[in-house]
């Protein structure tokens, strides 16, 4: 016990978040992973477009995230709390109209989705103000680098949803989808935990003035805009293939993505590192390139490592994860996971952009993912074509994110040796 204790102790608080975002990733891959095999390809469709719609309520969540970890590192005091309360006011307001809207197009939802029912929209839309109010928890536990806590919010998440969605399968006798609305509803009330919420936080004393409203406005605004490219980007391939194509290969579909991604959830986990990392380091006027260089070098071996594996031996991981009845869309695992690299290296170079106050890769990332979403709704004649236009669209992203990088850092230094000349003058 005293040995265990010492460990700990020795493990530093990004550390266990990494630990603890591993088990977190892990579990939701599980909670996929058992969807597929209990429904089959069929079922699994309306259960695969939930979970889509989870990760694109998540991107929109980061707004909130990412904006609150930002200045919860440059705001102090009383101008601190006044941003907090205002965060938490957006995130309420936010939240319903986004719920409401779900509530009220929830028929139409049904028809574009080919759903069996309208009422998972409904259960969805009521959940959506909790999960806005949970993303300004997350990122006042980021900027804080409080990791504890916000390692828990995502443990209590992922656990009540895999355990309720899973017991509310076998026991209730509803349509599966139903279920699963209702499992990722309540697995949102389990994630405020430890919240911290309390009614002064919607009413406060303290107020930011115009020119931090302004500065708060411009961060949200173009951290939206590069969070929407995000939805666009990673989840567009799969309400296009679910409208295009019918619930078997659109089950086929879901299970390939599913598998591609491991690279870009792992990704993840290094972007809620490197930005209150970056800010500081901005902040304290310490460079910041070597973080970017670390991040970036340790997704590429990652993903090169994926790739290959998914290359060799595509049946085995399908089989091992889904079951024989979706080997037919082994052939282009490899292929899936090479396009899910190429953008989880291209987003680590944008928040990389993001944390310093630098918006061209935001344009920039706008611009592929709409591109992506013509190209798939124009070249879209069989599931081999979707995912060979993204591999394109991604890898021209990624090269224009390089570019930026080497462009910047030039522009730095010369700025720099014009300093220096300026100075022996």
């Amino acid at each position: 016990m005293t040995s265990v204790k010492l460990v700990l102790k020795k493990v530093s608080p990004q550390q266990m978040f990494m630990i603890s975002a591993i088990l977190v990733n892990g579990g939701n891959y599980l909670y996929n992973l058992l969807l597929g095999r209990i429904l089959g390809p069929g079922a699994f469709a309306d259960a695969a477009l939930l979970v889509t719609l989870l990760l694109v309520l998540s991107f929109i969540g980061m707004t909130f995230q990412l904006a609150t970890t930002k200045f919860a590192v440059v705001y102090l005091g009383d101008v601190w709390i006044a941003f907090k309360n205002t965060m938490y006011r957006y995130a309420a307001f936010f939240g319903i109209t986004v719920g409401v809207l779900i509530i009220l197009f929830s028929s139409q939802l049904q028809d574009v989705f080919q759903t069996r029912s309208s009422l998972i929209f409904v259960l969805f839309g009521l959940a959506v103000p909790l999960y806005f109010l949970m993303s300004v928890n997350r990122g006042r536990f980021q900027g804080r680098q409080e990791f504890g806590k916000l390692a828990a919010t995502y443990q209590t998440e992922m656990w009540s949803r895999l355990l309720l969605t899973f017991i509310a399968l076998w026991l209730l006798p509803f349509e599966s989808g139903i279920v699963i609305a209702l499992g990722i509803g309540l697995s949102f009330c389990f994630g405020l935990f430890p919240s911290g919420i309390k009614m002064a936080n919607f009413r406060s004393n303290f107020h930011l003035n115009r020119t931090q409203l302004r500065e708060v406005w411009v961060f949200i605004g173009l951290t939206a805009c590069y969070e929407l490219t995000q939805i666009i980007i990673n989840n567009s391939d799969i309400l296009l293939v679910k409208h295009y194509f019918d619930n078997y290969k659109a089950g086929l579909y879901s299970s390939l993505a599913l598998i591609g991604r491991v690279v870009y959830f792992v990704a993840w986990m290094f972007v809620m590192l490197l930005m209150p990392t970056v800010i500081q380091k901005q902040k304290d006027g310490e460079p910041t390139k070597p973080v970017l260089l670390k991040y970036v070098l340790l997704i590429g071996a990652l993903s090169a490592t994926i790739v290959i594996a998914c290359s060799l031996m595509p049946e085995f991981i399908i089989t091992v994860m889904f079951g024989e009845s979706y080997l037919p869309i082994s052939g282009l695992l490899w292929k899936y996971a090479l396009a899910t690299s190429l953008f989880a290296l291209s987003n680590i170079f944008a928040y990389y952009f993001l944390s310093l106050n630098q918006y061209i890769p935001v344009i920039l990332s706008g611009v592929l993912g709409l591109s992506q979403v013509f190209l798939i709704t124009f070249f879209h004649s069989d599931l081999a074509m979707v995912v060979h236009v993204q591999i394109l669209a991604m890898m021209i992203l990624l090269f224009a994110q390089i570019l930026f990088f080497f462009a910047s850092n030039k522009t730095s230094a010369s700025r720099g040796s014009n300093d220096v000349n300026t100075k022996e003058v």
